[in-house]
């Protein structure tokens, strides 16, 4: 059954595609008695200003079309974060729109002409038909935009929109975020905190030698931290515990060596001449960077699997990679640029895939277990897995993030848990790239505001930790007075059973193992004597003494240089803080309700 679906894809997406757009029209035309969904229903509300089903989904659908329009194919986890996106964007605006108008703040007819015709509308900038000789062609812009032509394509409707919006937020942060200065020695400052780099030697007393029997958290302090904190709080995602089953597609051998010899063509293609994005777009796997011509952007080490990280640190630049494995497939790979931290790839993913027949064998057993999607009974679950011998797994999802088991990707078992699915549920069959998997749901727990009692375990935590490291205090003193009465800080440490760790350079932005992140730890290192042993000090998880071995202070010369530059720099990035900060508050401050959890329930039960 499966192994025919598959083979008639192409005509059954045509079918659905033609039954959901006569859906949409039945349910949007206000016909559908079942959910009660109207275009004028309210998916929701920000102060009592409703956000209709129809804009909702009118921006939705356009959302849509733009990933369809760049070559990205979503599942159903990341069609659940467009959603929030465009839901997000859409309470901005009107957040944005009441706030214009309890301002004051207007637009007028001119002033979007002018600004239609001083900078050109992105869209139309972008067609090469304004272009001459490879550059843009402004006078060709402003003749095509007064033309009869523009006005009858729908361009100058929505250039006017695109306008409209972008004066008005340009007025409203203009009034927020004036003023704005950065003083020299806030600019040297932020210099010096990048470039100042300092080097230490240290002992590390962790908090893990405290015992926990040591240490007394009261329910007082925990309530006391958690008021003092609670502004800082953002609302909690939902949890979900599910069950999931796998069926796994086997692949052998001669699967493994098909797909190798494929990867192996498209890198002789390749070499031969053929574009690297252009067959990235036609043949990689990887739908995503497939649709950017393989491109997988700038990143940082530590960031991909083993084998992939290997091979990107040593190719050399703009040189194409034989086949590399990882679990993921067999990879080409081209390295555009790279630093000691980071890296710039494009690349060709080539998946390990079954032959047909084996595929057919593993679809007939699929059919097996679709045969109890959808049910309610948690029992027939437990029976087909159990009567296929399938491994199962307990996995907690959280609202907003991908379901996992071991590093593999449950396509929307996330999405499903948390739209409606009741406790016992078992999902429909899905469909990934290594197994078929179903999912049964176990328990749900909603998100929202973070309460004492949801909090408390980690709270109490925190402030184990914290006392942990004020027991520890009088132990870091014992060992700097140590070390100022031996011959070295090295000798004094070896006389305790304790070895000395030395850091690499580090500046006081930086991360460091041992002494963590903006640590006292941390700005001991730019505060203390160079050769001097100093601490105690706290970092996160350990109290430490060190010894500052080098320090090399930032160039001051090459800071004048630059100072204008950065001055810019800086008061753009202090103005869209400023920006974000007012949006947070805008949004803090309102009251937005989210109704399409029970508009999705509603249909669930319809369709039910």
């Amino acid at each position: 059954m499966l192994q025919g679906m598959r083979a008639s894809a192409k005509y059954i997406w045509i079918l659905i595609a033609g039954l959901m757009l006569v859906w949409l029209v039945f349910s949007m035309s206000g016909l559908d008695s079942r959910t009660g969904t109207t275009l004028g229903s309210s998916v929701g509300s920000v102060n009592g200003v409703a956000i209709t089903f129809a804009t909702y989904s009118n921006q939705l659908r356009q959302a849509q079309l733009e990933q369809q329009r760049q070559g990205v194919s979503l599942n159903a986890d990341q069609e659940r974060q467009l959603s929030q996106q465009v839901f997000d964007r859409l309470v901005t605006d009107e957040l944005l729109r009441q706030d214009y108008e309890k301002r004051g703040i207007v637009v007028t007819d001119d002033e979007i002409r002018d600004a239609a015709m001083q900078q050109p509308y992105p869209p139309v900038a972008r067609a090469p038909e304004f272009q001459t000789e490879g550059r843009f062609d402004y006078q060709k812009y402003q003749r095509f935009m007064q033309s009869p032509t523009a006005r009858q394509q729908g361009i100058l409707a929505d250039a006017e929109a695109y306008y409209r919006d972008a004066l008005y937020k340009s007025k409203l942060f203009e009034a927020i975020a004036t003023s704005v200065y950065a003083t020299d020695g806030q600019l040297w400052r932020l210099w010096r905190d990048t470039r100042d780099s300092a080097r230490v030697s240290y002992v590390a007393v962790s908090v893990t030698t405290i015992p926990d029997s040591l240490v007394k958290v009261s329910d007082a302090d925990v309530k006391a931290y958690f008021e003092a904190h609670q502004k800082e709080l953002t609302d909690l995602p939902g949890s979900a515990v599910i069950t999931a089953a796998r069926l796994p597609r086997l692949v052998t051998a001669a699967d493994t060596a098909r797909a190798k010899a494929k990867a192996e063509a498209l890198r002789t293609e390749i070499q031969k001449g053929a574009k690297f994005e252009d067959v990235a777009r036609r043949e990689s796997s990887d739908s995503t960077s497939a649709a950017n011509g393989g491109a997988l952007g700038t990143v940082r080490r530590g960031t991909y699997v083993p084998a992939f990280e290997t091979a990107v640190f040593s190719l050399p630049i703009g040189v194409v990679s034989a086949p590399v494995l990882t679990p993921y497939g067999f990879h080409i790979i081209r390295v555009d640029a790279r630093t000691t931290d980071s890296v710039t790839t494009h690349h060709i993913l080539v998946r390990i895939a079954q032959s047909d027949s084996e595929a057919t064998a593993t679809d007939r057993q699929a059919d097996q277990l679709a045969k109890v999607s959808g049910a309610s009974n948690p029992a027939s679950f437990d029976s087909v897995v159990k009567a296929m011998g399938l491994e199962t797994a307990r996995v907690t999802v959280t609202e907003g993030s991908p379901a996992t088991w071991n590093g593999r990707y449950l396509p929307g078992a996330s999405a499903w848990a948390f739209e409606g699915a009741k406790i016992g549920e078992i999902g429909e069959l899905l469909d990934a790239q290594d197994a078929y998997y179903l999912v049964r749901l176990d328990s749900l727990t909603p998100g929202g505001k973070p309460t004492l009692d949801k909090l408390k375990d980690q709270v109490r935590a925190i402030l184990a930790r914290e006392k942990k490291l004020d027991l520890l205090l009088p132990q870091g003193q014992a060992l700097a007075a140590a070390a100022a009465s031996a011959p070295s800080f090295e000798a004094a440490m070896k006389a305790k059973g304790l070895a000395v760790q030395t850091t690499p350079f580090f500046t006081r932005g930086s991360s460091v193992a041992g002494l963590d992140q903006g640590s006292e730890a941390i700005g001991a290192a730019f505060g203390q004597p160079v050769g001097k042993v100093g601490g105690p000090v706290k970092a996160r998880t350990a109290v430490v003494v060190e010894r500052v071995d080098a320090r090399v202070p930032a160039d001051s010369a090459a800071w004048t240089k630059q100072a204008a530059v950065q001055r810019d720099q800086v008061q753009q990035t202090i103005r869209e803080q400023m920006v974000r900060q007012y949006l947070q508050n805008l949004r803090m401050n309102a009251k937005i309700v989210d109704n399409r959890k029970e508009i999705q329930a509603a249909s669930r039960v319809a369709g039910s």
